[in-house]
Formats: structure tokens, C-alpha cells, sequence
């Protein structure tokens, strides 16, 4: 254990009694010893190894591909002892093979050299992982330097290691995980401490190539040049101008001390071409562009000058439903644009190409009225409505005059794409919208009422809502008709529920509005006047005139 002590003391920074406790824990105790086969039977190989019984093998570690043993009666051959069965030894060809292994590697062990390995996890237990190179030499590796949060998830895969302990005595080699990591690291944090020390420029070279931006290696660093800082022109694909390997001046812009993200720029070590722009540009020049990259929020146009405006997709076309730029312009089309927006100081140039087209708007009210009745498109279905598009313009088709149905709407009676008839009724000018009728094109349901229905009517109808100012009742056949307040007579609005049937005679029938009246009071006239006639006509003396009265009321 000596020797194991004055190892570990040079990893200060380890719990050495952790350490300690795994490494006994993992350590094989397995003796290995020359033994003198005596006998062969039943699969087994039974081996005199110098003890009081003879000790078993498994006649499959001796077996060729066929099960054929490949030892004879007499034959000398090492084993391990690693258990007992019966009284008898437990050995094992196999392990004598890792063991010696083990010893012929740690004979030759330089503890001067690097003494890096990439192993392979072959099992664990509570003190750590057993784990070979690919020569098969065992090495043990305590949990503690394993850096594996997850044993099991760990076994059968590869990882790079270094040896921090050689016990000669145990025939034991100790390997960690977690020091190369911990060397990685500091090794990593004193290069980036140089890196982001150094204000001019450095050179890089570019190890990676994404869609997002590059990675360029400086000093040992990898730190991301993001597309966005490749070119004053904006973002660009970096595939278009680099290939891994090539050589680019960058400068340091940000590191993030806890996600440990460096931050690299290309265009901040060239020099600035904005200042060759900010006294010659203005606010509704008209200058010739190249478009460079399209995105589905628009497109980069490039000056020519390694200066990039940015067309925002509302301002490629008049049309609001745009949804793809390349549907109106494509990549390498020279297009006239119309500067909007200027900022040298936040590198920010903003154009329109719908600024130098004409208005669809101004076309439209050229060619049509309040009045016309032109086929359109169904673009977009709201809940209060639909925007139906006309010779590039949309017209906004609300829900009460989509249908004379009150209950219908537009989500209900159309889908996008669906081509209707429609009707202008307004235009504004000053807003630029446009109003648009459907139900107007067809018959009114209170037309058709008309036709078999006066003022003066008595019907019936079920009560369908109630409301402050009066209540709504159901004839049938999706025709509603209005009882105000002041037409229920004697009648008590809180007598009345949603459902109750309720008998009223028409007041007035509009069809140009589509809105029937009705009035229990006109009714309760009509039945008194009823009432009287038949009075006036009755020879019958003996009744009274108010016995007349009241049953004609109670009819």
C-alpha cells in the first residue's frame, strides 16, 4: 500500500480515503499458479495446484471451436484461483491469461510517459468499472474518477482514461477518467483565459461549417463565428464563402463564462463599409440591388458594396397574404427598391419594393362602384366574418351580411378557397377597406313571410331570448320576430321564460331591413274591437255588456 499512498499524493485534489476504499474494493485477489493436469472428465479439467484438492476448471476455456480440450493428462498450464466449489479450487485458464497480462504490461510500465488509453467498460461493482485496452490488459477505475453518473448505461462503451496508480505488489493498474477531464479543463480555461485577453485580431481556422455559423479554432479554442458576424452584409450561408481548413482574421466579441461559449467575429476584423454609405443614402432613394439570400421573413438585397438591406416580406408586394417571398422574387434578381429606413450606426438598412409598384387599391376603386356584384376568393375566415379577395384587393364580408340567418356564420357557411358572389356596399377611401354583401344576392326569409303574412296577423311563435328592452320570439323556419318592451301590454316581463309559447299579432313587416315587429297590446286592441262588433250585433239582452266583454277576452 505504500506505493498506492505516494501515488495518490499526486492527485491532492482527490478524496484519498474514497479512493483508497474503491481501489481495495475492485482489486482482484486472485492467485495465479502453475498447475499439473491430472484428469479430464464430465467437462471439467481437474488440476493439481498444489493444495489439499485438486482444483476444477471448465473444460470450455481449454476447448477448441469444436469443445475439443486442447490440454492432456500431465500437461503444466497456469490458472487462477478464484474460488472454491465442494472444498475444491475454482480456477480459471482465462484469467491467468488477464492476469499475466496485466503483469507483462506493468513490467513495462513507464510511469514518465503519457500513459493515456482508450478502454472499454466490461462490468462494475461497488467500488468502480472494470474496463481493457485493446489489448486486453485490465485496468481498474474507481467510481469516484469514473465521472459516470450512470453505471450501468456505462457498460460496453469506450472512454479515454489515464493511469494514476500502478500497485505491483496486487498485479492491480488504477485508471481515471476524471483527471483527464480535470486536465482537459484546465488546460481549456487558460487557453480561453489567452484567447479573450487578446484585443486586436487573431487568425483561426475553420474547423466546422453549419447553417447557423462556423467554428474556428484560435489557440486551441473552438469559439463560434454565428452567420450573422461573418459579413456586414448580414446574415449569409458560410458554406458559400469558407470551407473547413481555410484561414479567417477574427476578434474576440463575447464569452459566456457559464455556458463557456466564445463568441467570434469576422466582420468586426474588416474594415466598417457603412461609412461609406451614411452621407450618400437617404430615405427614398430608389437604388438597384441583387437579391442574396431569401428567408421565409423576407430577403437580404445586396448593395454591391459588402452592405446588405434587409426586404421585409410586407414589403415585397401589396398583397397581405404573401407567404413565400420566392413566390414573387428569387436569388440573383436585380430589383429597384426604394430605401425606407437608414441606420449606420446600428449597421440597418431597410427597403420596399411594393413602394414603387402601383397601389391594387387604387386599381380597384378605378375600376368598380358601391353597387357591383363581382365574383371573389375566400382567403381568411374570422369569427366575425370573411375576407373575400377581388382583383388583387380583400374585401371584409361580415357575418350579419353574410346570411340572413342571424345564427349563421361565415366560419359555417365558407371555407378558404371557396369562390362567392358578393356584393360592394361601401368603399373608404381614406381607410382603403372595402365592405362586401353575400345575403343581398338571394331572397330575404322575410320576403317569403310576406307574401303569405299581413300587419294585423295574429301568430304564435316560442320565446327564443329575453332582453332588457324586449323579447325575441321564433315563428319558424329561421324567421325571428321582436316584442319591445312597450308592446307587451299587460303582460310582465318576469312572467315570461325562454321556451314559453307566446301570441301576438304582426305590427309591421320591413323587408328591406328583414326585421319583423310584433305587440301583444295591438293584439289585446284587436280582440276588444272583435269584442265589441260582435256586441254590437248581439240581440241577446240579458247579457251584459261587460259578461260580453270578458268572454271575448277569455277566448
Amino acid at each position: 500500500m505504500a506505493e498506492v499512498n505516494e501515488k495518490v499524493q499526486n492527485h491532492a485534489e482527490e478524496d484519498f480515503a474514497t479512493l483508497l476504499e474503491e481501489y481495495d474494493a475492485g482489486k482482484s485477489r486472485d492467485e495465479v499458479v502453475t498447475g499439473k493436469v491430472i484428469a479430464l472428465k464430465d467437462g471439467e479439467v481437474f488440476i493439481d495446484v498444489g493444495r489439499k484438492s485438486e482444483g476444477i476448471l471448465d473444460a470450455a476455456e481449454v476447448s477448441d471451436e469444436q469443445g475439443n480440450p486442447q490440454v492432456n493428462v500431465g500437461d503444466d498450464i497456469k490458472v487462477a484461483i478464484i474460488g472454491s466449489r465442494g472444498g475444491r479450487p475454482v480456477v480459471s485458464y482465462k484469467k491467468a491469461l488477464k492476469k499475466e497480462k496485466v503483469k507483462a504490461f506493468i513490467d513495462s510500465y513507464d510511469e514518465n510517459a503519457e500513459n493515456v488509453y482508450d478502454v472499454k467498460i466490461l462490468s462494475f461493482n461497488k467500488g468502480g468499472f472494470v474496463c481493457a485496452n485493446i489489448d486486453d490488459v485490465e485496468f481498474f477505475m474507481p467510481r469516484s474518477q469514473s465521472a459516470l453518473k450512470n453505471p450501468n448505461g456505462a457498460v460496453g462503451k469506450n472512454f479515454k482514461v489515464k493511469i494514476i496508480k500502478v500497485d505491483r505488489d496486487e498485479q492491480s493498474i488504477v485508471v481515471s477518467r476524471k483527471k483527464l477531464l480535470d486536465e482537459d479543463r484546465k488546460a481549456s480555461k487558460e487557453a480561453i483565459e489567452k484567447v479573450i485577453a487578446t484585443e486586436g485580431i487573431i487568425e483561426g481556422v475553420v474547423k466546422k461549417i453549419t447553417t447557423y455559423g462556423m467554428f474556428v479554432d484560435v489557440g486551441g479554442v473552438d469559439g463560434l463565428v454565428h452567420y450573422s458576424e461573418i459579413s456586414y452584409k448580414g446574415p449569409v450561408n458560410p458554406s458559400s464563402l469558407y470551407k473547413e481548413g481555410d484561414k479567417v482574421p477574427v476578434k474576440v466579441i463575447k464569452y459566456d463564462n457559464d455556458k463557456k461559449h466564445l463568441s467570434l467575429s469576422i466582420k468586426e476584423a474588416m474594415p466598417d463599409p457603412w461609412n461609406e454609405i451614411k452621407d450618400s443614402l437617404e430615405v427614398g432613394d430608389t437604388i438597384r440591388v441583387k437579391v442574396s439570400n431569401i428567408e421565409p421573413y423576407g430577403a437580404f438585397v445586396d448593395l454591391g458594396n459588402d452592405i446588405e438591406g434587409f426586404l421585409h416580406i410586407s414589403e415585397i408586394s401589396w398583397d397581405k397574404n404573401i407567404k413565400n417571398p420566392k413566390d414573387f422574387i428569387s436569388e440573383g434578381e436585380e430589383l429597384d427598391v426604394e430605401v425606407v429606413e437608414i441606420n449606420p450606426s446600428e449597421r440597418r438598412l431597410r427597403v420596399s419594393l411594393k413602394n414603387l409598384l402601383t397601389k391594387p387599391f387604387d386599381e380597384f376603386v378605378a375600376k368598380h362602384k358601391v353597387g357591383d356584384v363581382l365574383k371573389g376568393s375566400v382567403t381568411t375566415i374570422t369569427n366575425f366574418g370573411a375576407f373575400v379577395r377581388i382583383d388583387g384587393v380583400e374585401g371584409l364580408l361580415h357575418n350579419e351580411d353574410a346570411s340572413w340567418d342571424r345564427g349563421e356564420k361565415c366560419k359555417n357557411l365558407f371555407k378558404v378557397g371557396d369562390e362567392i358572389e358578393v356584393k360592394i356596399i361601401k368603399i373608404d377611401k381614406d381607410t382603403q377597406k372595402i365592405s362586401l354583401n353575400h345575403k343581398e344576392l338571394g331572397d330575404s326569409p322575410i320576403s317569403d313571410y310576406a307574401k303569405s303574412h299581413n300587419q294585423g296577423d295574429v301568430v304564435k311563435g316560442k320565446i327564443r331570448d329575453i332582453k332588457e328592452f324586449g323579447i325575441f320570439v321564433e315563428l319558424g323556419g329561421g324567421i325571428d320576430a321582436l316584442i319591445r318592451k312597450e308592446d307587451l301590454g299587460n303582460v310582465s316581463v318576469d312572467s315570461l321564460k325562454v321556451g314559453d309559447e307566446i301570441e301576438a299579432a304582426i305590427a309591421f313587416i320591413d323587408e328591406k331591413k328583414n326585421r319583423i315587429r310584433l305587440s301583444v297590446r295591438r293584439l289585446a286592441h284587436q280582440k276588444e274591437r272583435e269584442a265589441l262588433n260582435e256586441i254590437n250585433s248581439n240581440d241577446d239582452e240579458k247579457q251584459s255588456l261587460g259578461d260580453l266583454i270578458k268572454d271575448q277576452l277569455n277566448k
